[in-house]
């Protein structure tokens, strides 16, 4: 027969264990939604203050471009400057053409930016409206939804813009509001796709079904409880696009299928410098320059909220 052997248990001193200051819970404040605990951590982040610093003076550089030179970007433009060198009131120096080339990174500010943002509204109305009625209701919407987006995934950006820049409406119309159709016509499908993914994961919640219980029609569920719960990952992408976009508008401006030459814009000045690029790089380098600043700026924005937004990041 087996004896019975004591069994010897070690407990460590409830001093040293401070288990209520532990697992202390602050009872009388509220818990942080996602959203306040997201703000709360970008204030904190230095690539959150310094790149919503820079896209604040660009905004402000693009809507009140009086505010930064009082010299006309086309109406003083003398062949006597060309390709001048940087002098008082022109610390840039001059164009190929004679024209102030600060002026005109100042003044075209306004389209590229303008082309971004108008962009991206368009593409977040297309995109999340498509995409959460794929998400949401499923079987052949989504379907359909996807079958069509497929069909623009295959087709490289800049090429579609090339094709549809071709067709006789956006051949014999070319302004901004032409390019930000194009944009919005091609790169929609993102979008969607990553609307559709963040409904799904979304619709099945306990707070869906309970709404579903008390009566709540299914596109009210969707509009009011499911996609301000979905919103998280699509305002990372749309401010990460925004660059995106800006850059486009420069290409398809470069390779003169964007905008006219009419219209001041970085991607039209960089096109015009290659004819100086050898005698005066800097008609070359101070478009490039904001056209960098710019989309660096977003994307160093759209990486601060991922961060601040990704639940996994956020501490349980």
């Amino acid at each position: 027969m087996k004896s019975n052997q004591d069994t010897t248990h070690f407990v460590a001193p409830l001093e040293e264990t401070p288990l209520l200051a532990t697992d202390a819970v602050k009872t009388d404040q509220a818990p942080l939604s996602l959203w306040a605990d997201a703000w709360r951590k970008l204030r904190r982040r230095p690539l959150f203050i310094v790149s919503a610093v820079m896209i604040l003076v660009i905004l402000v550089v693009a809507f009140f471009p009086g505010l930064f030179t009082q010299t006309p970007p086309n109406d003083n433009c003398q062949l006597a400057n060309s390709d001048g060198a940087p002098s008082a009131g022109h610390p840039f120096g001059f164009t190929f053409q004679g024209c102030d080339v600060y002026a005109r990174v100042i003044y075209g500010t306004q389209a590229s930016v303008m082309v971004g943002v108008f962009a991206v509204i368009g593409v977040l109305i297309i995109g999340v409206t498509l995409g959460a009625l794929a998400g949401f209701y499923g079987g052949w919407i989504d379907a359909v939804i996807a079958r069509l987006g497929d069909i623009f995934f295959a087709l490289p950006l800049v090429l579609g813009a090339l094709v549809v820049t071709q067709l006789p409406f956006f051949r014999e119309n070319k302004s901004v509001w032409t390019v930000i159709m194009i944009i919005v016509l091609l790169a929609w499908p993102q979008m969607a796709r990553l609307t559709r993914g963040a409904v799904i994961e979304v619709r099945n919640a306990d707070f869906i079904t309970a709404a579903r219980s008390l009566g709540v029609s299914r596109i009210q569920s969707l509009i009011k409880h499911v996609l301000p719960n979905a919103l998280a990952p699509i305002i990372v992408l749309a401010t990460m696009e925004l660059g995106v976009f800006i850059v486009l508008e420069a290409t398809l401006s470069f390779l003169g299928i964007g905008l006219p030459g009419s219209i001041m814009s970085w991607g039209n000045d960089i096109s015009a410098a290659q004819s100086s690029i050898r005698t005066n790089p800097a008609v070359l380098l101070y478009p490039a320059a904001a056209l960098s600043i710019t989309v660096l700026s977003f994307i160093m924005l759209g990486d601060a909220l991922r961060d601040a937004l990704d639940p996994k990041s956020r501490q349980r």
